[in-house]
């Protein structure tokens, strides 16, 4: 199944959409009191989800075409963003930075998220050098501690889209990476939520970015070093990965920053990232003094 957030014209807050080629149709229209946030699907647990594919399978009625809502991040509230550094040889490469024996991981913060077709902003005394990240998303389904690998995609409600961008002299100049990925705006999410059912292998995706049209990562999530599912078994180790909780899997090679010359996102540039299987992710990029 596909989900998103979704502003409808007749609305003023994002809801819960049922994603399919004709359109999308508020869950709550789908079933009676159906949840109105992926994060309340997720709260309700399997047998929610089991209802809700059910109501739209007997669905009969009308949809909103997509060209009609406003996008809104495909996760709202999660409890919270775990993000990957390093974890493909190749941008850790060109980035001249050591990707060590476990995982570089850091957490960004919730005013960063971003939607599909939104606008980040940014100042030009703050950064002039801001670059994108194409990003696997990985979305928790249930409580998950202390897992195993074998047992991983188990817990994985589903997958996403995700546009890291990096303020890069901030990333160079701190220890923590938090700061300089956790800008307003500078997590968009989306546009879609994927059902884990769909993706039969999530290391075995295309992964891209184009920046005004220009093809600049061009890679497969087989190139990551770790794995989807030993990412998920490593962070719940001793923690545990609560329903909703968003895991972004690293980016692979085609920075910006590392190019000669340098592609960096500027007032007026836009951004596409996209994973097969679930979408593309644009992003419309505007800078202040």
């Amino acid at each position: 199944m596909r989900f998103a957030h979704v502003t409808l014209p007749d609305a003023d807050v994002p809801s819960l959409v049922h994603v399919t080629d004709d359109g999308v149709v508020a869950v709550a229209v789908l079933m009676d009191a159906g949840p109105a946030t992926l994060e309340s699907l997720l709260a309700a647990g399997p047998p929610a989800l089991d209802a809700v594919e059910a109501a739209a399978a007997a669905y009969g009625g009308p949809r909103t075409p997509i060209a009609d809502v406003r996008f809104a991040p495909g996760v709202l509230t999660p409890p919270s963003i775990m993000a990957v550094g390093l974890n493909y040889s190749a941008h850790a490469g060109e980035l001249s930075l050591k990707s060590d024996d476990t995982p570089t991981v850091f957490t960004l913060w919730p005013n960063s998220l971003a939607g599909h077709e939104g606008t980040t902003t940014w100042s030009r005394a703050q950064s002039e050098s801001v670059d994108y990240e194409a990003e696997l998303g990985v979305i928790i389904g249930r409580p998950a501690r202390n897992v195993s690998e074998d047992e991983a995609l188990d817990y994985v409600f589903g997958y996403t889209v995700v546009n890291d961008i990096s303020a890069r002299n901030i990333q160079y100049s701190e220890a923590q990476w938090c700061r300089c990925k956790s800008l307003d705006g500078f997590t968009p999410v989306g546009p879609y939520v994927v059902t884990a059912d769909e993706i039969p292998d999530p290391q075995d995706l295309k992964i891209w970015t184009r920046v005004d049209g220009e093809l600049l990562q061009d890679a497969t999530t087989g190139q990551m070093i770790r794995s989807v599912a030993t990412l998920v078994s490593h962070l719940s180790r001793g923690i545990t990965l609560l329903p909703g909780t968003l895991i972004s899997t690293g980016s692979p090679g085609g920075s910006g920053y590392s190019r000669t010359p340098q592609v960096l996102l500027q007032d007026g540039s836009t951004v596409t990232v996209g994973v097969e299987g679930i979408g593309e992710l644009t992003t419309h990029c505007r800078t202040v003094a």
